[in-house]
């Protein structure tokens, strides 16, 4: 058991290496372990999606070998690139890494946040502080930053952007945009995002996923342009809950599309469709199916937090939904844990 005050060791499961590998081409998460559990698996549905030749198999599987070779290194790959980039580079911002101020967040967004915090604060008090998207797929918005700070961040990424910093990408399916923790941006603006701001809403929001013992998270900004990544497939996230805000820049298309729970069947038979609106943020729990709709022009930034609380996924993995196999990992890790935070009721999240 760590000690009280001491740094917690976060750690990832091992099905990273092996689950929900996701192949663009052919619009699937498959499980890969070796060719002859590929082919038993997935060959029909292969077959149905247009992976018909050999030669289509064997480019298949070439290129799951190498993302499970990239998924294996990440940690210290990760790590090697954030430490170059904090030695090397000269960011546009560099207010932007100081602590999170409250003129950079939304008058909107702070005064949830004080109602929350407030004695009796309740779900139905807060529900009136924010849109409800859908109040059966517990999809909300609300404003979050302001505008002037929503256009230095991208002029901040920008810069990084075209700079010649290793760059990785920000998760398994998308291939442009930008790792915050990497930047140096995970310490000054995500932590205290989470841990001041956010966990009050979530606690009243979701209680039973976690929303009042977030103790970690893992943040990255996407961006879809024409020419590089366009639309999202239909996912989940590998966190309890999620939050989405919109960056900018100027752009058509691209909107967000929801479904049922991952577990549930016929989740996609009525997606919703919500629009993006800058600075605005869309929280859903992450076990939301979800995607991106083609961008029609523009280009379109978003930052993505995954919220992440131990008590619940160190229970159960939500990649491969069975009792974590831990393996020590940089940083956050994925969020889990090998000891139950000393003051959470689990018994309570059940």
């Amino acid at each position: 058991m760590a000690t009280a005050g001491a740094p917690r060791r976060f750690c990832r499961c091992a099905c990273f290496c092996s689950e929900n590998l996701y192949v663009a081409r052919y619009g699937l998460h498959v499980r890969f372990r070796d060719e002859q559990q590929l082919r038993q698996d997935y060959g029909p549905i292969l077959r149905s999606r247009g992976c018909i030749s050999p030669k289509d198999f064997q480019q298949l599987l070439g290129e799951l070998e190498q993302e499970v070779e990239r998924r294996r290194l990440l940690g210290p790959e990760s790590a090697a690139r954030k430490a170059l980039i904090a030695s090397s580079y000269h960011p546009a911002r560099p207010e932007l890494y100081k602590s999170l101020q409250d003129a950079a967040l939304a008058p909107e967004f702070l005064a949830a946040t004080e109602y929350s915090t407030s004695p009796g604060a309740g779900l139905e008090g807060l529900l009136q502080r924010l849109e409800t998207v859908s109040e059966e797929k517990r999809i909300y918005r609300l404003p979050v930053f302001t505008a002037p700070f929503c256009q230095a961040l991208l002029e901040e990424l920008e810069h990084f952007e075209q700079s010649d910093m290793p760059k990785g990408r920000p998760n398994t399916m998308n291939n442009y945009g930008v790792l915050l923790h990497e930047l140096g941006l995970d310490e000054p603006l995500v932590t205290p995002l989470r841990e001041r701001f956010l966990q009050p809403l979530t606690a009243l929001l979701y209680p039973d996923c976690g929303g009042g013992w977030l103790d970690s998270h893992r943040a990255f900004v996407v961006k879809y342009a024409l020419g590089q990544d366009r639309e999202l497939g239909c996912h989940y996230d590998n966190a309890e809950l999620t939050l989405n805000v919109a960056l900018g820049k100027t752009f058509t298309g691209g909107a967000l599309y929801f479904g049922g729970l991952f577990q549930a069947p016929s989740a996609l038979a009525e997606p919703l469709e919500v629009e993006h609106m800058v600075g605005q943020g869309v929280l859903h729990r992450g076990s939301q199916l979800h995607g991106a709709r083609p961008l029609g022009t523009g280009e379109r930034w978003n930052l993505v937090v995954w919220l992440r609380a131990s008590a619940v996924r160190n229970r159960l993995c939500p990649m491969c939904c069975r009792k974590p196999d831990l393996v020590d990992d940089e940083g956050f890790g994925d969020g889990f844990t090998r000891e139950e935070p000393t003051t959470v009721d689990v018994c309570a999240l059940t």
